[in-house]
């Protein structure tokens, strides 16, 4: 069967922005893993300009004190807009936190390190606004995509406006762990109106009977990971606390500081573990090749998973690996979002076949 050209383009389009968010992941990571959150003070510009300085000495002397004003300015706003929607403890919290009104020193690699990341946001939101434009055909045919491809433009502006609370708020846990979770929100929506877009144009194997529990599991998983990935960034969280008291010193002794969150977070891993080879092997049981592929890729990305963290613990954090520990988180929450949704369809396809016509 001849694949529309609107349904082709869709497809390489939505795949393409979908690739985009998890560079955009990537790149976060490597912010993080080299604590250059901070590298510009203020967003959306850095620095009070559109192209970040290169030297200390295009800064006034008390560049410090300026940004710091400006920061607890916009959060005494923030704040009493949390205190009147009840938000009452996360407004205590913005200046609770313990960096509140540290400035960072200037660093042009991890002010660049920022910036670049700055762009690559400003990309996705490009690309996420082309599935919007390729999504148009869909208005008839399939709103769901539409909308999908909408909300989820919609929610890359409301990620811009996060980032920025977490440049103001200096990184507070809250904000951090709300970006990173609204993040996987869009990844899934995305996901979800690709493969949505594609139904009854591309062969596979034929409808196959529900596995009694397999729904729940697949389920179980992908909230399971999602957690594991929220948990992970309060970690991250600590981690960075530590680093910047031992002045990014003693890598090894970082370790032992951490608290109940890093030994849960370690020790659930086992757990997803197991739940990840329960769920591929009974994907496998299926006959469905899609399902096997995706089982396969679960299996890759969970093994990557774990040793990641492995080399993580035992190894001193090396910066390197950090964000390619968080990569494949992601990775592994979109698999395993694909093989719910794909299952899902080649039930649903069941049930339409085996439901009789009525008779008059």
């Amino acid at each position: 069967m001849s694949i529309p050209a609107f349904v082709r383009r869709f497809r390489f389009w939505g795949i393409l922005t979908v690739a985009a968010v998890y560079v955009l992941i990537l790149v976060g990571g490597v912010v993080r893993s080299t604590g250059s959150g901070m590298g510009c003070p203020d967003w959306p510009k850095c620095f009070g300009t559109w192209v970040p300085p290169t030297h200390i000495s295009q800064l006034p002397a008390n560049y410090k004190e300026i940004y710091t004003a400006q920061r607890v300015e916009k959060n005494k706003k923030l704040a009493a807009r949390l205190e009147r929607m009840g938000f009452h403890q996360v407004a205590g919290d913005i200046f609770a936190h313990p960096t509140q009104y540290i400035e960072t020193d200037f660093n042009p690699v991890k002010t660049w390190i920022e910036y670049v990341n700055r762009l690559v946001g400003a990309l996705i939101g490009l690309f996420v606004f082309g599935t919007v434009v390729f999504a148009l055909p869909y208005w008839r045919r399939d709103p769901a995509v539409f909308w999908l491809a909408f909300g989820s433009f919609i929610l890359t502006g409301v990620q811009g406006w996060l980032g920025s609370l977490v440049v103001s708020t200096n990184l507070l846990p809250i904000m951090v762990t709300i970006h990173m979770g609204l993040a996987l929100v869009i990844v899934a929506m995305l996901l979800y109106a690709v493969d949505r877009s594609q139904r009854g144009m591309i062969a596979d194997s034929g409808p196959v009977h529900r596995i009694p529990g397999l729904t729940a599991v697949l389920w179980t998983a992908v909230l399971f990971t999602f957690g594991q990935i929220v948990l992970g960034t309060q970690v991250r969280e600590q981690i960075d606390l530590i680093a910047a008291a031992a002045n990014y010193l003693n890598r090894a002794g970082w370790v032992e500081q951490l608290g109940g969150s890093f030994r849960f977070h370690r020790t659930f891993s086992a757990v997803l573990l197991l739940l990840n080879v329960y769920l591929a092997y009974r994907l496998y049981a299926l006959p469905v090749r899609r399902l096997h592929r995706l089982a396969t890729a679960i299996l890759v990305l969970i093994a990557g998973e774990i040793l990641a963290g492995i080399v993580l613990a035992y190894f001193s954090f090396p910066a390197a690996v950090q964000p390619i520990h968080l990569t494949l988180a992601t990775l592994l929450f979109g698999a395993q979002f694909l093989a719910l949704v794909a299952y899902q369809q080649t039930t649903k396809l069941r049930r339409q076949v085996a439901t009789p016509a009525v008779v008059a």
